[in-house]
């Protein structure tokens, strides 16, 4: 099973103490409920090599690359154990010769987002709803001195401590299985990430309030989340699905979603980015098994969802406490 306590041992000196408090105990009764695929998910890790990487680049992509080439036996085998953990769903990674070409080009979002952020240069950062962990390298890329990304599926856990095994261990990003309405109010991260999550939320201004608490006084609040056209007050609340999803509760428009935060009391409130997903960045591929976008479109106007409602378009807000 995955072992928590370096990650103990890596914040007891620093701001995230205070969170021992409460997260072993958290952490014992979450294994105590995990899926009952958790304990073959988490074997797999061990059956990856050790082989350590030579040159590892987490700036433009989230790569390493051994010493010498892998041979066709050991890239077809580290392909096996990888496949055991689909779908892939958030990437893409290249690890050891093998490329894992993720459902959603979650470079694209990232190219998106980062000309806009403050430097993330030693900052200490959360990332709600982190999936397998993509952008937390990417942040680590950027020069993060500590990345926690939070997240209670138990195969995105076992995905990124693979991705990890592969990146040398490298201890800069780590993934707690919880959702952030467990932890407690730290109110010490320099930068607070929410990316696809808020329309997951019955209660969207709790989850504005929840992202906030976890932020230090100045610090920068990142939401990407889906959005439809209109006013202040248009906000979308599907019937019963949208685009085949059963949890999707609120789509705010821009404007809307704005007066959400300033209700929360966020500062210096904008939008930076607006941008319809495309059958590009959202697709099958060999690494998931499961329907993608372009299942979930009108077959003939892809402007609608299947159920007729506005396709995905998605917004990045910037916010500060």
């Amino acid at each position: 099973m995955i072992d928590f306590r370096p990650f103990y041992a890596q914040i007891a000196t620093t701001n995230l103490s205070a969170w021992l408090e409460t997260l072993p105990l958290q952490l014992k009764n979450w294994e105590k409920n995990t899926h009952g695929d958790y304990a073959k998910w988490a074997k797999i890790i061990d059956f990856l090599p050790d082989t350590p990487a030579e040159h590892i680049d987490l700036k433009n992509f989230v790569k390493s690359d051994r010493a010498s080439a892998i041979s066709d036996g050991e890239k077809q085998r580290l392909i096996h154990h990888l496949k055991q953990l689909m779908p892939w769903r958030k990437g893409p990674y290249h690890l050891h010769g093998v490329h894992i070409d993720t459902e959603w080009r979650s470079d694209f979002k990232w190219d998106r987002v980062l000309p806009h952020l403050s430097p993330l240069q030693d900052r200490t950062i959360l990332d709600v709803g982190c999936g397998s962990g993509y952008h937390m390298w990417r942040m680590v890329g950027e020069g993060a001195k500590m990345v926690v990304g939070i997240d209670p599926t138990e195969l995105f856990l076992c995905q990124f401590e693979a991705v990890r095994k592969l990146l040398n261990n490298d201890r800069r990003a780590n993934l707690i299985p919880l959702g952030i309405e467990q932890m407690q109010p730290l109110g010490v991260f320099d930068t607070v990430f929410s990316m696809g999550v808020l329309y997951h939320r019955k209660s969207p201004l709790d989850h504005l309030t929840q992202l906030k608490s976890q932020l230090r006084q100045g610090g920068e609040l990142v939401l990407e989340t889906l959005v439809v056209d209109g006013d202040e007050h248009t906000a979308l609340v599907p019937a019963e699905r949208y685009a085949k999803m059963k949890n999707v509760y609120f789509i705010p428009s821009v404007a809307c979603l704005i007066n959400w935060l300033q209700k929360c009391a966020f500062k210096n409130v904008r939008c930076v980015d607006v941008e319809v997903t495309s059958l590009e960045e959202q697709r099958k591929t060999d690494w998931l098994e499961n329907e993608s976008l372009i299942d979930f479109l009108d077959p003939n106007d892809h402007s609608k969802t299947i159920e007729g409602y506005p396709a995905p378009k998605r917004a990045v807000i910037l916010a500060n406490k």
